[in-house]
């Protein structure tokens, strides 16, 4: 059976949805590692749910996140959203790597640019 080059474009522009209900991804429980000093643990929750049109809801670092977005391009999936400290903007970008993800966070009004990792979040872990 032959799919028709008009068919199958129209398969490429429709939204992953399939996608984002049949594998985990990102969403979901992550615990992610801010630690900056060797032997001094530091980790916050982050919380993601990665909706059909796109968007991206959760928290991270306790705060609500805003503005999200998630793709699935280039081989890779990815989110980027924004959070608040209450003083100023914190923005995040996240990708999946295997069965962690890798993320940076921008705070301008802090001055710093963080690189961190995180792990999927044990099974009953807050």
């Amino acid at each position: 059976m032959r799919i028709p080059v008009q068919a199958f474009a129209l398969l490429l522009a429709l939204p992953p949805l399939a996608l984002a209900a049949a594998e985990p991804g990102l969403a979901g429980r992550w615990v992610v590692d801010l630690s900056s000093e060797p032997g001094k643990p530091y980790t916050q929750p982050m919380d993601l749910a990665l909706q059909d049109d796109g968007s991206v809801t959760g928290s991270f670092y306790n705060s609500a996140i805003e503005g999200g977005r998630w793709k699935r391009d280039r081989g890779r999936l990815c989110a980027s959203f924004r959070t608040s400290d209450g003083v100023g903007p914190y923005h995040t970008a996240v990708c999946l790597a295997g069965d962690r993800a890798e993320g940076q966070t921008w705070a301008e009004h802090r001055r710093f640019l963080f690189n961190w990792t995180a792990t999927r979040a044990a099974d009953g872990a807050p």
